[in-house]
């Protein structure tokens, strides 16, 4: 009881998450919070779409199979709505996984509830979408390719299609990470389940990658 007191005097820290990020998920646990994590994970989406879609040029596009002729209309497009949807994306994300979260924990009998699985998943993104804005940042003032992440074994082998190096991207390793801890801490996982479900996702989001570079490639 004293120890729960103590954790609910302190809210749960963004910058904690890369510091701390177990004692991030204890206080999730007590005293989850949402709306301005949210509001900062979103907004950091955000500048990491827009920096992406200033990144992108015509060929980026001719390259992913859209005729030249219909390239030059496209780009503008595409950029709008790639700034916008990155806003979004945060959302989403965290509502599809932590939908699927309380599906296992029910399925399993851990005691968690929406709103702290909500409130990590939430505090769990800080991670990507600061990688987000770090690589499209670096990419922008290089005018590299906005598909290839410079933090990913594309990246640091050099190489301009992406498939399964460009999936191995190290924010995205460290989410995953966090999501076994996090799932363990906050939502009363065994350590077994919590790195078997974060694993899962993990190899999901690769097989996503493979279909998409798989794709392109027949576009092409």
């Amino acid at each position: 009881m004293e120890v729960q007191t103590e954790l609910k005097k302190e809210n749960p820290s963004l910058l904690g998450m890369f510091t701390s990020p177990g004692e991030q998920f204890e206080r999730i646990k007590v005293n989850p919070k949402i709306w301005m994590p949210l509001l900062i994970v979103s907004i950091l989406y955000g500048i990491g779409s827009t920096l992406m879609a200033l990144s992108m040029d015509v060929g980026t596009l001719i390259d992913q199979g859209v005729p030249e002729d219909q390239a030059e209309f496209l780009l503008g497009f595409t950029k709008i709505t790639t700034s916008i949807t990155g806003f979004f994306t945060p959302i989403i994300g965290v509502l599809i996984s932590s939908a699927i979260y309380l599906l296992v924990a029910k399925i399993a009998g851990a005691s968690v509830t929406f709103k702290q699985l909500f409130s990590m998943n939430t505090f769990i993104m800080v991670i990507s979408g600061i990688g987000l804005v770090l690589n499209m940042a670096i990419i922008y003032l290089i005018n590299g390719n906005p598909d290839i992440f410079i933090t990913s074994l594309a990246g640091v082998f050099n190489q301009e299609k992406t498939g399964l190096l460009s999936s191995l991207e190290i924010f995205g390793i460290w989410s995953t990470i966090l999501t076994a801890i996090g799932l363990h801490k906050t939502a009363n996982f065994s350590k077994g389940l919590a790195w078997t479900i974060a694993i899962i996702f993990f190899l999901i989001s690769l097989g996503f990658g493979l279909i998409g570079s798989m794709f392109n490639g027949i576009a092409q």
